[in-house]
């Protein structure tokens, strides 16, 4: 039976985030706020967690789910190259919605499906995500909706989705009204390209970063078995496929040398959007 808790009651917060940690050490999965829309998550270093979250929204493992982290170190933990402009954009639109793919650390003990060797990270700006965030560790986090579905920006509205599957709902109030993700940024390439048009226009990536290549759409005229083939071609080069919620919306010490795992979240400058 599935719980929520009211989180703008500090007391119903401290025991929400609480039941919601120990539930994702237990690869549960619960529905937490960002400062986007409404996401659902689990331990992003549990292969069974994340299969059972694509399970719940009816992905494959075609489509992997991004990683939320509670801190930038967190983040430096699970990229193995940040490329020319990463640290600048981090310093620029983190906590936010911005996401960065990047050439994931190659000895993370984990499985996020069908990823080719990169990850997408994001640090977002909400203080219940960031609190559980900071318990528990890095999240495989993918919008709260079924596949297909509209994304929930209320928790009632995932909760409609989403019913049991899920084990608790941390209620953060209304999030994003026109449900607008994060912005997605390859930087896995000499130049970063937009993969997904988000709440960070194309124009302020540019103001960072110089040159960026804005996302492309496919032509309206083109005939739907062509756009089908545009499609797979660009799930075949890899880039898009990390960013696993293209459609909707994260080491150190003897343990990490152990099994390839940040140490435990409530260590100072936690590794953890």
């Amino acid at each position: 039976m599935s719980r929520s808790y009211d989180c703008a009651d500090d007391a119903k917060r401290k025991d929400g985030v609480a039941d919601a940690a120990s539930c994702v050490r237990r690869g549960e999965l619960v529905v937490l706020p960002t400062d986007t829309v409404y996401g659902i998550g689990t331990d992003a270093f549990s292969p069974s967690a994340v299969a059972s979250l694509l399970n719940a929204k009816g992905r494959g493992r075609d489509m992997p789910p991004p990683v939320l982290v509670g801190s930038v170190r967190a983040a430096q933990a699970l990229i193995d190259d940040l490329g020319a402009h990463g640290q600048d954009l981090i310093e620029e639109f983190w906590p936010g919605p911005l996401t960065i793919v990047c050439t994931a650390t190659p000895s993370l003990s984990w499985d996020l499906g069908d990823t080719k060797g990169t990850v997408a990270v994001r640090m977002p700006m909400d203080p219940v995500a960031l609190e559980l965030l900071k318990e528990v560790g890095p999240m495989a986090v993918s919008s709260a909706n079924i596949s297909g579905q509209p994304a929930a920006t209320t928790a009632a509205e995932a909760a409609e989705q989403l019913g049991d599957s899920v084990a608790v709902y941390l209620d953060g109030g209304p999030g994003s009204s026109d449900a607008t993700p994060s912005t997605i940024v390859d930087l896995t390439y000499a130049v970063p390209r937009v993969l997904r048009s988000g709440a960070i226009p194309v124009e302020r990536l540019r103001a960072v970063c110089g040159t960026v290549i804005g996302e492309v759409k496919p032509k309206p005229a083109v005939a739907e078995s062509e756009q089908a083939t545009e499609e797979e071609s660009a799930t075949a080069d890899g880039g898009d496929t990390t960013a696993a919620d293209r459609a909707e919306e994260p080491h150190g010490g003897a343990e990490s040398e152990r099994t390839g795992k940040p140490d435990g979240p409530t260590s100072s400058g936690n590794p953890v959007e």
